[in-house]
């Protein structure tokens, strides 16, 4: 649920026409990203604040009588196809790519899926934001997949080599905060002890996290990148239920975006100004068809 910053974050984005062609998700942020592609403003905001309070989104009974703390089939079908209306056809349309970043269980590594049909993307998308111990693994093409998180939290690595060498990184954690050893590992151990590879990198993704935030911020301070991540303290949990705190994340996020605009458009200009591939300022998109 800090994912509702950056849902602000995409909205800013959207009303200063700012059309990246590639994006790498892990859970929430691939979750906000469709919105975003289908450029659907608003969109990812109704749904925190109408369906945040909804038991058939996420309630901690729900481990216990689905499975999962989330309701998965009512998040990725019944609102995007009965609700919360997703455009599809308009997410097929734009030129911004999404890479959803699972976990596959066997090996223990980052899953990156291109997804070309959206519709094809929405049991990745499920993969990718079940959370271990809370939601089950997800079995999609023949593989098992869990959060993104697991391997992954913050994708830079799997962004690089695949040839983003500008990136805007999107963290939804304060500035200063370190990952710290897990209260869980040995639940992860007894839980996921016929996938010694998954357990490994969930008892050490306290170490990736860092390491990959320690990158973040080199290439920062090297002008290689524009780090976005909550200026206000944080007062929700990944649980939260509150829509007045998840509404005052997403205004933070939608603020802190557009304090960076500037720094965004010159990370991705060459130094005339003119702007690098990757990025389209004037996009002549339109507006998303109406999502309620």
């Amino acid at each position: 649920m800090r994912g509702a910053y950056t849902a602000g974050v995409l909205d800013c984005f959207l009303d200063q026409k700012l059309y990246f062609e590639s994006i790498f998700g892990v859970s929430a942020g691939g979750c906000n990203a469709i919105s975003y592609i289908s450029r659907q403003r608003g969109r990812n905001l109704h749904i925190y604040q109408t369906y945040a309070p909804d038991s058939r989104y996420v309630d901690p009974k729900g481990l216990v009588t689905r499975g999962s703390v989330f309701g998965m089939d009512f998040i990725f079908h019944e609102i995007p196809e009965k609700l919360v209306y997703l455009d599809y056809d308009r997410m097929a349309s734009t030129k911004t790519k999404l890479y959803i970043v699972s976990t596959d269980c066997d090996t223990g590594r980052p899953d990156v899926r291109l997804t070309l049909d959206p519709r094809d993307s929405i049991d990745y998308l499920i993969g990718s934001s079940s959370i271990p111990l809370f939601s089950p693994m997800v079995e999609v093409d023949g593989k098992k997949l869990v959060d993104g998180s697991a391997s992954e939290s913050i994708p830079l690595s799997s962004a690089i080599s695949r040839g983003i060498t500008r990136p805007v990184i999107v963290l939804t954690r304060n500035k200063g905060y370190q990952k710290k050893k897990s209260w869980a590992n040995r639940l992860f151990a007894l839980r996921y002890k016929k996938y010694p590879n998954l357990v490994k990198s969930l008892q050490q993704r306290y170490i990736t996290y860092n390491a990959s935030l320690e990158r973040c911020e080199e290439m920062e301070a090297q002008g290689k990148a524009v780090i976005l991540r909550p200026s206000m303290p944080l007062d929700i949990d990944r649980f939260e239920k509150d829509p007045g705190k998840l509404a005052a994340l997403y205004q933070n996020g939608y603020d802190d975006a557009q304090k960076a605009v500037q720094k965004i458009l010159d990370l991705c200009s060459d130094r005339e100004g003119n702007p690098l591939p990757g990025l389209h300022r004037f996009e002549a998109e339109g507006d998303g068809r109406p999502f309620c």
